[in-house]
C-alpha cells in the first residue's frame, strides 16, 4: 500500500526519561514508535527522515521495521523481513482492518498514523507520555546476558508479552531500482530481530535472563496481547 500524505518534518519536544549505562529502568515508560517502511516505497523517505529526528529524543524508543511486500516492484529491501510484515498485519487485524500502509507509524502499540504526519505522531507521543503504567520494568546487562525484571501494581487484568528487540543504529543505502532508484536513503534504528521471549500473566513479579550476543542495542518491550498497549519499555545501547 502507498502512503496517504507527505508533510514537512517538524521537531517535537519531549520530556525526561531515566536512563543508565548498562541498565535501564522504566516506570513512566518511554514511548515506543514503530515505523513500517520499505526501501522500495517512494513515499517512505520523508518518514525515514522523521525517524532520524525521533531517535534523538530520550523519551522515545523509535524503531524502523522494513516490510517485504514492496520487493516485487524491482528492488529487494536489504532490511526487510516477512516477520515485520506479519507484525504490521497483526496490528491491523487487532482493530478489524484489512489494510496496511507504508509508511505507517504505530505509537505506544495503539495509535496508528498512515503516511508521514509528524504533527499527528508528536501529539500521539504526548498523549502516551501523560499516561502512567502499572508496570515497573528494570533491565540490566552484563556482557552477553541481560536480566529482565517486571512487576505490576495493580496486577494486570490480562497477560502481556515480554519482547526482545535488536536494532542497527543507522545505515545509508544506495537504491538501484524500483520507485527510489538512484536515491541514497539514511535509515535509523533498523530492527534486525524481534522476538517474543515470554508470556507474563502480570500477577506475580517476573524475572528472566536472555542472551544478547553482539554489539547491537537491546530493547525490551512489555505489551498486551493483540498486539496492543505497550505497558513498559527500556533500552540499553
Amino acid at each position: 500500500m502507498t502512503a496517504v500524505t507527505k508533510r514537512d518534518l517538524v521537531s517535537a519536544a519531549f520530556g525526561l526519561w531515566i536512563g543508565m549505562s548498562g541498565a535501564a529502568l522504566a516506570q513512566s515508560a518511554p514511548v515506543v514508535v514503530e515505523l513500517y517502511t520499505s526501501q522500495g516505497c517512494s513515499s517512505c523517505p520523508p518518514a525515514d527522515a522523521f525517524m532520524e529526528e525521533l531517535v534523538k529524543s530520550p523519551d522515545v524508543i523509535a524503531l524502523s521495521l522494513h516490510v517485504d511486500y514492496w520487493d516485487y516492484i524491482g528492488w529487494r529491501d536489504t532490511f526487510a523481513s516477512p516477520h515485520f510484515t506479519q507484525r504490521q498485519k497483526a496490528y491491523a487485524k487487532a482493530v478489524g482492518s484489512r489494510m496496511i500502509y507504508t509508511p505507517q507509524m504505530i505509537v505506544g502499540g495503539l495509535d496508528r498514523v498512515e503516511g508521514n504526519d509528524p504533527a499527528q505522531v508528536s501529539e500521539a507521543i504526548r498523549r502516551h507520555q501523560a499516561q502512567t503504567s502499572p508496570v515497573r520494568l528494570v533491565v540490566t546487562r552484563e556482557g552477553d546476558q541481560i536480566t529482565i525484571r517486571a512487576e505490576a501494581d495493580p496486577p494486570l487484568t490480562k497477560p502481556a508479552r515480554i519482547q526482545l528487540v535488536r536494532y542497527l543504529p543507522e545505515a545509508t543505502v544506495a537504491i538501484g531500482r524500483g520507485e527510489n532508484e538512484g536515491r541514497e536513503v539514511k535509515y535509523t534504528n533498523i530492527v534486525t530481530d524481534w522476538q517474543s521471549v515470554a508470556t507474563w500473566p502480570g500477577v506475580d513479579p517476573f524475572e528472566m535472563t536472555a542472551s544478547v550476543a553482539g554489539p547491537d542495542p537491546v530493547v525490551v518491550i512489555v505489551q498486551t496481547e493483540g498486539p496492543a498497549d505497550v505497558l513498559a519499555a527500556a533500552q540499553i545501547r
